[in-house]
């Protein structure tokens, strides 16, 4: 019997975890306490299954009846038959502690509780529990319905058989899985924050300006976007909001100190596209900014931003948040990074990223440019992680 899955938030990406659920044969209860929200997501998973009609994907009646699959509920009540609920609400722990504690009255003893979650602790989430056990993070990417990759996050209280019983059905809905520890940012919001750090720090130094720190990333790198333009993307109220919570958690390490430049933009609601201003202008008639295109400044950004994000893939290695696989896996199939990080790494050399790496630490005598030991460790014994 196929299991009944539960969704608890209609926004974009809840509403994009429950048309997945459907789409694999699943009953779906899809629950938001704003009654217009659920119209709109209703309307949003029927137009985003007319696109899949219209790809070949799907047939009409297939359409239909995986529309059919999907309950638009607004009481937490109607989530009893779930064998499985995904929480993808507001990211307060306060507001998750009262949900998560409210549907433990409701659902069976077996009923496992997940929490979709970017960066907040799912051991903290799964202390409002008296059944910690089967709490987990399932952790989807946006748009949830085309990015494949999901990280899997069991907490400390977690057991064997929640772990294996969400790999198995997560794997099953067609996703790349990687399981990560519960540490903040997970894989590859952790990994990535160096993407967007360090062109920041090298903007402040005056080194080059956005559109050229862009171009040499997508130039050099083959990364589909450069960091500015992703950032205005993604929204840079989001991006910062993100960054600063990784920085706290992680005790205000330097490696991940957010950028003055990035909080001004947010202050003054230049958000990216969204607003139609961001680090880059989007309303019609303005001209776009040329990048610098001078090969030899472009190669000093883009190599300095890659070993700082290779160097972050290695500590996540040493800390044992993932293995090798998995941290290359999540950031191929989460954001899309043309090679994997620590493949990359090989591919260069490891010596050479850790010559980068020493001589960027020498010249700043920052914590933020410090090489990671293991690297130093695979240098000095000739290993590779391939």
């Amino acid at each position: 019997m196929s299991k009944i899955i539960g969704v608890i938030g209609a926004g974009t990406m809840g509403s994009g975890i429950a048309q997945v659920a459907a789409q694999c044969g699943h009953s779906v209860y899809l629950m938001d306490a704003n009654v217009e929200q659920l119209e709109r997501a209703k309307t949003g998973v029927s137009k985003s299954m007319d696109k899949l009609v219209v790809k070949g994907k799907f047939t009409v009646d297939q359409k239909s009846n995986i529309e059919s699959n999907i309950h638009y509920v607004a009481g937490l009540e109607a989530l009893s038959p779930c064998d499985l609920i995904i929480e993808a609400i507001v990211e307060k722990m306060e507001v998750k502690h009262a949900v998560f504690s409210a549907l433990e009255k409701i659902v069976s003893s077996e009923c496992i509780l997940a929490s979709n979650t970017s960066s907040l602790s799912i051991a903290s989430i799964g202390s409002s529990l008296e059944k910690a056990d089967r709490v987990i993070g399932i952790h989807f990417f946006n748009p949830a319905t085309i990015m494949p990759l999901v990280e899997i996050i069991p907490a400390v209280q977690t057991n064997e058989s929640t772990i294996n019983e969400v790999l198995t059905l997560i794997e099953s809905w067609g996703k790349t899985v990687v399981v990560c520890k519960d540490t903040p940012g997970f894989i590859v919001n952790r990994v990535a924050r160096p993407f967007y750090g360090e062109a920041l720090r090298i903007y402040e130094e005056g080194l080059a300006d956005f559109a050229t720190i862009d171009w040499a990333m997508t130039h050099f790198g083959g990364f589909k976007m450069g960091p500015f333009t992703l950032m205005d993307y993604i929204g840079n109220d989001v991006n910062y909001a993100v960054t600063e919570s990784v920085f706290q958690a992680f005790y205000f390490d330097p490696r991940f100190k957010p950028s003055f430049t990035q909080k001004r933009h947010s202050e003054a609601g230049f958000y990216g596209r969204k607003t139609g201003r961001g680090f880059y202008q989007y309303a019609e008639g303005i001209e776009t900014i040329e990048p610098i295109k001078d090969e030899i400044i472009g190669k000093i950004i883009f190599e300095r931003v890659l070993v700082m994000l290779i160097n972050e893939a290695v500590d996540a290695v040493f800390m044992q948040v993932a293995s090798v696989k998995d941290v290359d896996l999540a950031m191929t199939k989460g954001v899309n990074y043309p090679k994997g990080l620590l493949a990359w790494a090989d591919e260069l050399g490891l010596n050479w990223v850790l010559d980068k790496l020493s001589n960027l630490f020498d010249e700043y005598g920052e914590d933020r440019y410090r090489p990671n030991a293991l690297l130093k460790r695979m240098v000095k014994n000739g290993n590779k992680f391939y």
